[in-house]
């Protein structure tokens, strides 16, 4: 065990700990992750898991929540809170020696430490024991060792940030030292030169921009230079995070995103729609403006860490109102529910009859964009066979048309809408949906056998709500139309042309959007279905 009780310099950015009730902690009781409040007493049961959840386990090991009583301390001058933090930490850690029997597995996970470590230094500013400097070196030596470190991942982050700062306490140079190399190198790896993060969830990219701000500040307080590279990485991540923001200031909930979370502050100079390489297309009509149309589209590289299998999967806003939600992130549970979000039926994609093959890759044809209409062209073979996605999106009048197409199968093309929005009528290949006097319509296809069955989305951390989802029938191809703000849009065929009536005006599709469309002989046909003359 490490017994020299030299002292450096403890880095104690206290404004990372989450806010707590400082008069329910002092008493004895807890609340994590949104959960009822639980009474610890001042004996913890550090064993105890009494919601059975994974994210209030870690919480509890990670002793943020007796970090920020060290920062009431120093806020306040209130000895008392000092006291219990000091207490609290002695007890964990008589109780949860590593590898003794009976301990629980949360305590000495990897990302547990990694929280806990810049807990104790801070811990450390205040109070001298040989118990506590003990634990300070045990967690370095577990930061520290290759095998246990998670590069390119906010773990591996959140490891380097906690040797930074106990290598700087214990005055072990060398710890700091690696802790910066690690955290550079690591970055490079999750973020690439646009800013996309590798985790699949732009809710990961906000925890990351936010811990790589916690880094660097560390870092400066350390003595050492902060890396260039480490800070323009940074720095990319903020246009991911920026476009992947939604006009309601919540972030798209794509992967492991929270549905609520919000994400203001970034900056968002520049173009409205933006193709990531990644895997994202985000566009709007508007920056700053809460009625701005919005859309996602994800491709790219197969699932890992916090992504789920939604490649072809689109989100659409417009009005002032969003339409067509996915599932997103219900908690690290592992339940039926849980692993269902992560599934393409969770998300708004053309299902093919068939096996799936889980991390697929989906690659971006093609892609035409300008002020007032944006189109993209996606396809993989996730079923073993070419599935092929044609998205267009037409701002002012407002119109998404998605265009789905396999070989040599059949698939069917789910449509996930938004809580607030309730079926008002359904039939001939229609599904109108409202909410109050706002009205949006779903067209589709062939249009025979075009069902509507119950959905359930989280709308935020364990939070589910029922939604309506549109099912199209089965078929080689289908041609779904959503016209927000219309109850009963018309569409006209002139030519190979439809042109689609909705309140704000005429929008005119060309092939494959508009293909087979109301021609004769094609089957179902929508209704009104208007031939007018062939234009020019």
């Amino acid at each position: 065990m490490f017994r020299r009780m030299t002292s450096g310099r403890a880095i104690c950015l206290s404004d990372q700990f989450p806010l707590i009730k400082v008069a329910e902690v002092m008493s004895g009781r807890v609340t994590f992750v949104g959960l009822p409040p639980v009474e610890l007493g001042s004996d913890v049961d550090w064993t105890a898991n009494p919601h059975g959840n994974r994210s209030w386990a870690l919480n509890l090991h990670a002793l943020r929540w007796m970090g920020r009583l060290v920062a009431e301390y120093e806020r306040s001058g209130e000895r008392a809170y000092l006291d219990r933090a000091g207490a609290l930490a002695e007890h964990w850690i008589r109780e949860n020696p590593r590898g003794g029997r009976g301990v629980s597995p949360w305590a000495w996970a990897e990302h547990a430490v990694a929280l806990r470590a810049p807990a104790l230094v801070c811990l450390s500013q205040h109070v001298r024991s040989r118990t506590l400097w003990d634990s300070l070196a045990e967690h370095g030596q577990i930061l520290a060792d290759s095998s246990l470190y998670r590069a390119g991942h906010n773990h591996g982050l959140d490891q380097d940030i906690g040797l930074l700062v106990v290598g700087c306490r214990l005055g072990r140079t060398r710890w700091r030292d690696l802790a910066i190399r690690r955290m550079t190198a690591s970055a490079e790896l999750a973020i690439d030169a646009q800013g996309v993060l590798q985790e699949q969830a732009p809710r990961y990219g906000l925890y990351v921009h936010r811990r790589l701000g916690t880094a660097l500040r560390a870092i400066g307080e350390s003595g050492a230079e902060p890396p260039q590279r480490l800070i323009a990485r940074r720095a990319a991540l903020e246009a991911y995070v920026a476009h992947a923001t939604q006009p309601d200031g919540r972030l798209a909930p794509i992967g492991d995103s929270p549905a609520d979370t919000l994400a203001g502050g970034f900056p968002h100079e520049g173009p409205v729609v933006r193709v990531f390489d990644g895997g994202y297309v985000f566009g709007r009509t508007a920056w700053d403006d809460p009625r701005s149309a919005f859309y996602s589209i994800r491709f790219g590289p197969g699932r890992r860490l916090h992504g789920h299998e939604d490649h072809l999967g689109v989100t659409y806003s417009a009005q002032g109102r969003r339409v067509l939600v996915e599932a997103g992130f219900h908690s690290y549970e592992r339940t039926g529910y849980v692993e269902w979000t992560r599934s393409p039926e969770a998300h708004n994609v053309p299902v093919v009859a068939g096996a799936f093959r889980p991390g697929t890759a989906t690659r971006l044809a093609g892609s035409s964009v300008t002020p007032s209409r944006q189109s993209f062209e996606l396809a993989d073979d996730a079923y073993g066979v070419t599935r092929t996605r044609r998205v267009l999106v037409n701002h002012g009048p407002d119109l998404m048309a998605v265009h789905d197409s396999v070989e040599g199968g059949t698939l069917r093309s789910l449509w996930h809408f938004d809580p607030s929005l309730r079926v008002v009528s359904r039939g001939d290949g229609r599904v109108v949906l409202g909410d109050g006097d706002w009205r949006v319509t779903l067209l589709q296809l062939p249009g025979a056998g075009l069902g509507v069955r119950p959905g359930l989305v989280s709308t935020g951390y364990l939070r589910t709500a029922e939604v309506a989802t549109v099912v199209s029938p089965a078929a080689a191809a289908v041609l779904t139309l959503i016209v927000p703000g219309a109850a009963d849009p018309r569409v006209e065929v002139s030519g190979d042309a439809l042109t689609v009536h909705t309140p704000d005006g005429p929008v005119t599709l060309h092939p494959p959007y508009s293909q087979s469309s109301c021609a004769p002989g094609s089957g179902p046909r929508w209704r009104p279905c208007a031939r007018g003359p062939r234009r020019p």
